[in-house]
């Protein structure tokens, strides 16, 4: 794995309209990233974050709130990521909600032409203004990368599409709208709900995640909502569901990866320090990153 990385921040909670998730970047950071890292012999280079424009009038454009804001802040993203590819150093991009994924995947696609994603979350993050029940933009980054969706969503780095759904895995749903459920079959997109996580153990599920989205690509990007982990695990983020994946799976899911040595890129999103107790959540989303980089007890 490439052990030289440069963090992003994205504070961004226009794709969740919600407050607080904004404030994810600053939460991870406090949260001691870069010391973490650092301890592990990773070169870290800091390069701050992402402008996001702040609205004065709440904006909606055919079922898409903020639309405008989303689109120029995930450019601007997707320029910083590809720069950081071109600099042959590891993207790891820290959120805000999950429609920076919009701009990540872009600038990663740039450089990896057969991009394989593993999307961790508690949602399918599938919908499009058609479907989506609230127009909210953080529901609908995976479906945009693969090219489903409003023009300006699908075309953000200036292509589409971003990726093939025969190297996409989603792994602990558990909430998924009528139209994302229809997507996924219609074009047959890997799914391991938390049923197959229960039936089959977690170990099972990324040994066969791990080589679907390994096989045929040139790269794998980690997409990691922190919703996709119990709220009782990780309380500050603002969707959660209940039942989810445990820390202990998710570190067991991250060691899995570090020792695949498959990741090109990855980002952790929708930690929401205004929902959370004593900066909970962004600590286990340290402790993620350090599994996923390679850290271990022995």
């Amino acid at each position: 794995m490439n052990k030289n990385i440069s963090i992003v921040g994205v504070p961004m909670d226009l794709g969740a309209d919600r407050r607080g998730v904004d404030m994810g970047p600053s939460a991870i950071r406090y949260a001691g990233v870069v010391a973490r890292l650092e301890q592990m012999g990773i070169d870290i280079q800091d390069r701050g974050d992402i402008q996001v424009a702040r609205p004065h009038l709440f904006t909606e454009t055919e079922n898409h709130k903020y639309l405008d804001e989303v689109v120029e802040a995930n450019e601007k993203l997707a320029a910083v990521v590809s720069d950081i590819m071109e600099e042959g150093r590891f993207p790891l991009v820290l959120g805000g909600d999950h429609s920076i994924a919009l701009g990540t995947v872009a600038g990663v696609a740039k450089h990896v032409k057969n991009l394989g994603v593993i999307w961790f979350d508690a949602h399918g993050d599938l919908n499009t203004g058609e479907t989506s029940p609230s127009g909210n933009i953080h529901g609908m980054p995976l479906a945009a990368s693969l090219g489903f969706g409003h023009k300006r969503l699908v075309n953000i780095g200036g292509f589409t599409p971003k990726l093939k759904p025969e190297n996409v895995v989603i792994i602990g749903a558990r909430d998924l709208d009528k139209g994302e459920r229809e997507l996924i079959k219609r074009i047959g997109m890997k799914v391991f709900t938390m049923h197959e996580i229960d039936k089959l153990g977690m170990a099972r599920v990324m040994e066969e995640a791990i080589e679907h989205v390994s096989k045929n690509t040139d790269g794998v990007h980690l997409s990691l909502d922190l919703d996709g982990l119990d709220p009782h695990d990780a309380p500050g983020v603002g969707t959660p569901v209940i039942g989810g994946i445990s820390y202990r799976e998710g570190h067991v899911s991250l060691e899995m990866l570090a020792d695949a040595d498959v990741l090109c890129s990855a980002e952790f999103v929708e930690v929401n320090p205004i929902l959370d107790s004593e900066n909970r959540t962004a600590r286990v989303a340290v402790a993620l990153m350090s599994s996923a980089f390679g850290d271990k007890l022995l």
